[in-house]
């Protein structure tokens, strides 16, 4: 089940708000510029589908979202527990960074957490099967995929080349609850 919690960056262990409705999470989100909706799979999908399929599962709304944000590019990643660079992944996820472009994933199968350095505040975002967050460009954050990953995302991006990481240096994520 999706989840947004809201911390303030004085007291990372206790969370200050929770919710678990996908239309709350989606209402507070968008009052920080953030975009979160879910969408539906028009045909099935499954941890062994290819990429053509689950694109192809999902192309009104990619083809909905290009249109109205000008994404270029879409690709999937898949990520699982046996995966050998997993632990190199997480880690290089895990520090605070900004991107020059959106951020845009979409959870087909699986889980991730989005952390957002958001002012005085940290929100994070559990996304889950069916979630489309966009973390806009210059927006502080940081990813937790877990410590054994696995999940299909589908990525749009307005660069060709994808995006690329830019490290704000801050020790801030490291106070803040991970995924496990």
């Amino acid at each position: 089940m999706s989840r947004l919690q809201i911390f303030d960056l004085s007291q990372p262990q206790q969370a200050r708000f929770s919710s678990s409705d996908a239309a709350e999470i989606a209402a507070k989100l968008q009052q920080q510029g953030i975009r979160f909706e879910q969408w539906q799979a028009a045909a099935p999908v499954s941890a062994s589908s290819n990429s053509e399929q689950v694109l192809s599962a999902y192309a009104a709304d990619i083809s909905r979202l290009k249109a109205e944000q000008g994404y270029q590019t879409v690709d999937v990643i898949s990520l699982h527990p046996a995966h050998p660079d997993k632990d190199a992944l997480r880690q290089k996820f895990l520090d605070e960074h900004i991107h020059s472009e959106d951020e845009v994933r979409f959870f087909v199968r699986g889980q991730g957490l989005f952390c957002l350095h958001l002012g005085e505040q940290v929100y994070q975002v559990l996304c889950q099967q069916n979630d489309l967050i966009s973390v806009p460009a210059n927006t502080p954050h940081w990813f937790d995929m877990g410590s054994a990953p696995d999940f299909t995302a589908i990525r749009l991006f307005n660069n060709p080349a994808g995006w690329v990481a830019h490290f704000t240096g801050t020790t801030l994520a490291r106070q803040f609850p991970l995924l496990d």
